[in-house]
């Protein structure tokens, strides 16, 4: 009996040896496939060769920023020989965070700018959407002009928060 147990024993380890050559060659196999899909989809294994850039034919998304002009526009609107009055909350969106705080720096000049402007629109095309959206296109082609005078970046929009005519 004790010459079975001298056999088997080697036998034993000769498995234990196989089987642990078996796992490494299943895990080189499988490390080679993922270093050759790699390979293929990117062209180069990463960290090798050269930097890849971003692509700079997709364009960043830039979030918008506003500022309020934070007392209305009030002023008064001639209308058929009578005296009517406007009162317009407005605020200014730019992509440039620098062209709203130019626009904080020249507020006085941009306010009397548009209180001006307002005060020259015609009561009948504020009464309709697209008088109000001409109106806010001259408000800001003067800011624009404004700031552009002043040598600071132009903003995109003028936007009412509210607009109230009488």
């Amino acid at each position: 009996m004790a010459e079975n147990n001298t056999a088997q024993a080697p036998a034993k380890k000769g498995k234990l040896k196989a089987i642990i050559a078996l796992v490494v060659i299943i895990l080189l196999a499988v490390g080679l496939s993922v270093a050759g899909t790699l390979w293929f989809l990117n062209g180069s294994l990463p960290g090798m060769g050269e930097a890849s850039e971003p692509e700079s034919s997709t364009p960043t998304f830039v979030p918008s920023s506003y500022t309020d002009i934070e007392k209305p526009l009030v002023t008064t609107v001639q209308a058929q020989g009578r005296q009517r009055y406007a009162q317009v909350h407005v605020s200014l969106e730019a992509k440039d965070p620098a062209a709203l705080a130019a626009a904080d720096v020249h507020m006085p000049l941009i306010r009397s700018q548009l209180v001006m402007l307002l005060g020259g629109s015609d009561f009948t095309e504020l009464q309709t959407p697209g008088g109000r959206t001409a109106l806010a296109e001259k408000m800001l082609e003067s800011v624009n002009q404004v700031l552009a005078q002043e040598g600071e970046p132009a903003i995109e929009r003028v936007l009412f928060r509210n607009f109230v005519v009488q």
